[in-house]
Formats: structure tokens, C-alpha cells, sequence
């Protein structure tokens, strides 16, 4: 399958080890919400038997790739994202499959016009995990660039 023909989930489980070793479920990427799944695995239990917060952690920046992925992929010939900054607050006890919802923080048209001004843009993705049972579980924000090439 070329990288034309892959999904964004896809082509972050094929290019991203870690996303690969968490058995990451890609959901849903679009440029407007990206939805990311970390099944209930006991290899990544924390001591009280819900997931890690390293786990929950890495689900919601891959999901917060996602979505960069899916609202910038067109501009990759000439940038390059990269994660600036990232704070994640733990709210209730995470338990079984958990999930990360996230959401652009910017118009997608206003990064680009600062990509095309010559600019480095920087841009917020707000993410939301929760339990199965719709709890919200940690909220997450990451500050993404695009670095221009060259």
C-alpha cells in the first residue's frame, strides 16, 4: 500500500513505533477531530490497574498528531510539524479502554497563511481523554509548529 493510499491512522501505526506498541485503534481523523483508542491491555496497568499515565500520555499526542496529520498533510513538502510543548492534567481514575478526542486550536487557513508568509506557525490541539463510560478521565494541550523546510 503506497503512503498515498494509507489512512492517517495507518501511516502513524506504520511510521511511529510507539503508537505501534500500544496497539493504538485510529478511529477517526479528520482535519476537524481526530479519535484515538487505547484498548485495555494489562502490560500497560499502572499499579492501581487502569492505565499508565505514560500510556495516556502517548494516546493523546499521537492523537493530537492525527490531527495535524490530517490538517496539514498537504503542507509536509514543505514543513515538517513538530510538538513545541504538551500539559496534561490527570482528572479522575482511568480504568479499561480509554480514549482521546482532539480538536484544532486554529484555523486551518490562518497556520497556512503564516507558513506562506515566510513565518514559523505555531498552533494548540486540545485533547480530551475518556473512559468508556464518558467520564473524562485527563485533558491534554499540545503546541504544535510547522518548521519550514530548508
Amino acid at each position: 500500500m503506497s503512503a498515498e493510499q494509507m489512512t492517517v491512522g495507518e501511516m502513524l501505526v506504520a511510521t511511529v513505533p510507539m503508537a505501534r506498541t500500544l496497539n493504538l485503534e485510529f478511529l477517526e481523523t479528520t482535519p476537524e477531530r481526530a479519535v484515538v483508542r487505547l484498548p485495555d491491555q494489562a502490560d500497560y496497568h499502572n499499579h492501581v490497574g487502569g492505565p499508565h499515565a505514560g500510556a495516556m500520555f502517548t494516546l493523546a499526542e499521537s492523537a493530537s498528531g492525527a490531527i495535524v496529520i490530517a490538517a496539514f498533510g498537504d503542507q509536509m513538502s514543505r514543513a515538517v510539524p513538530l510538538a513545541v510543548k504538551a500539559e496534561i492534567g490527570y482528572k479522575k481514575l482511568a480504568m479499561g479502554e480509554v480514549t482521546a478526542t482532539a480538536t484544532l486550536g486554529r484555523p486551518i487557513a490562518d497556520v497556512v497563511a503564516e507558513l506562506d508568509a515566510g513565518q514559523r506557525p505555531e498552533f494548540p490541539v486540545a485533547i480530551e481523554i475518556t473512559r468508556a463510560d464518558g467520564a473524562v478521565t485527563g485533558e491534554m494541550t499540545v503546541v504544535w509548529t510547522l518548521r519550514p523546510n530548508g
